[in-house]
C-alpha cells in the first residue's frame, strides 16, 4: 500500500471533504471513517464509511488523483467518472455507479469521486499462483467477460453525453507506445523502431469508434462466482478501434505465453478463438484483421514490460517477475514481426 495513501494528513483532508460532498448528495449523511485500499498506481483509492445514506451505500470507493501532479490523462478521476456514468444502465455492461465527486482545487487539493463498492474478487488468472481460482471458474467469468466486451462496444458513443470526446486513431496507439520506448534504456528497446515502421505500412481500415477500455481484461474487473459484477479501472479508456481491447484480452489466454505468468499450468481460460467467437456472436459481427491488431498488443505489451523493468532497476528491487519478463522482450518483438509478414 502506498505511503502517500496512508498519510494521515492527507486522510483526515479527505475525511472532511468528503463529509461536505456526501450531505450534498444525501442531506443529514456522515461520515464515519476513511481508510486506504488497495489499487491502481495512477491514483489513490479509499473505503468511507457512511451514515444516513441510501441502504446499500453504508460503505464507498473514493478515488483520488495523486498529490502534486496534475489529474489529467490516467490520472484524471473526473473523466474517468463521466465515462462510467454515461455507461450505467446499457444494455449488459456493469459498472460502478458513480454518487458523487468534489472537483477540488489541483493541484493542492485534488479531486476525487466517490463510487459504490461493488462486490467481487479482482483476479487475472495468468498472473496469479496456478489453483488461486477454479478452471472451471476461471473459464465462465473469461466468457463473460468478452460478452460484456462485446456489449460496452455496442453502446454508441453518439448517443452519450461524451460524443465530442476525441478519438485515437490507429496510428496514435503506435505511437503511443513509441514515445513509452524512447524513455527506457537501449538494451530494452532494440529493434522497436523497426517494428513501429511496420505497424504504421501495414495498418488496417479502422472500424467506428467506440468506448474502449484500454487495459480489458479480467484482472480489471469484478466476479463473483462465475459472472463479472463490473469493469473497473477506466483510467486509459478512450474512443477508438475496438479490436484494441479483444486482442488485449487474448493477450491474457493460456496460449498466448504472458511473460508475466508465473506458470506455464492451465489456468481454465478459454482459447483465443472460444474468446473470439463468444464476443462475435454477442455482438452480431465479425472481427477482421485480427493478425494485425494481435501484433500491436505485443508491441503495447514490449513496451510496458520495458517500463516495468525499468521502474525495478531504478527502485533497487528486481522481482522474479521482471526476471521472467526480460528475455520475453526479443520474444514478443519477433513475433509481432512475424505477424505482419
Amino acid at each position: 500500500m502506498s505511503v502517500v495513501a496512508n498519510d494521515q494528513e492527507l486522510v483526515r483532508e479527505l475525511t472532511q471533504r468528503t463529509a461536505r460532498a456526501v450531505r450534498e448528495w444525501t442531506p443529514g449523511a456522515t461520515v464515519d471513517g476513511v481508510e486506504p485500499l488497495a489499487g491502481g498506481t495512477s491514483s489513490l483509492t479509499y473505503v468511507a464509511a457512511l451514515s444516513g445514506v441510501p441502504d446499500g451505500h453504508e460503505r464507498v470507493v473514493l478515488k483520488v488523483a495523486p498529490p502534486g501532479l496534475e489529474p489529467v490523462r490516467n490520472r484524471d478521476v473526473l473523466r474517468q467518472a463521466r465515462l462510467m456514468a454515461a455507461l450505467a444502465g446499457q444494455p449488459g455492461v456493469r459498472v460502478p455507479r458513480v454518487l458523487f465527486h468534489d472537483a477540488g482545487a489541483p493541484v493542492a487539493i485534488q479531486p476525487f469521486v466517490a463510487m459504490e463498492l461493488v462486490p467481487g474478487q479482482c483476479v487475472e488468472p495468468v498472473l496469479v499462483p496456478r489453483g488461486t481460482l477454479p478452471a472451471g471458474q476461471v473459464r465462465s467469468r473469461a466468457l463473460d467477460a468478452a460478452r460484456m466486451l462485446a456489449d460496452l462496444h455496442r453502446v454508441d458513443p453518439l448517443r452519450t453525453p461524451l460524443a465530442a470526446e476525441p478519438v485515437v486513431t490507429l496510428g496514435a496507439e503506435i505511437d503511443r507506445w513509441t514515445r513509452a520506448f524512447t524513455t527506457v534504456p537501449e538494451d530494452l528497446r532494440n529493434g522497436h523502431e523497426a517494428l513501429a515502421r511496420r505497424l504504421h505500412a501495414t495498418m488496417p481500415a479502422a472500424l467506428t469508434p467506440v468506448f474502449t477500455h484500454g487495459d480489458y481484461r479480467l484482472g480489471n474487473t469484478l466476479c463473483e462466482a462465475e459472472s463479472v459484477t463490473a469493469i473497473i479501472d477506466w483510467e486509459i479508456w478512450s474512443l477508438g478501434d475496438p479490436r484494441v481491447d479483444m486482442t488485449w484480452l487474448t493477450f491474457f489466454t493460456d496460449e498466448a505465453r504472458h511473460p508475466a505468468s508465473p506458470s506455464d499450468e492451465p489456468t481454465g481460460m478459454p482459447g483465443k478463438a472460444e474468446l473470439i467467437d463468444a464476443y462475435q456472436q454477442a455482438r452480431g459481427e465479425p472481427l477482421r484483421d485480427l493478425p494485425w491488431f494481435e501484433a500491436l498488443t505485443k508491441y503495447k505489451e514490449s513496451a510496458a514490460t520495458a517500463l516495468l523493468i525499468k521502474r525495478g532497476r531504478k527502485a533497487g528491487r528486481l522481482t522474479d517477475m521482471h526476471r521472467r519478463m526480460l528475455p520475453a522482450l526479443p520474444v514478443l518483438m519477433a513475433e509481432a514481426t512475424e505477424l505482419l509478414t
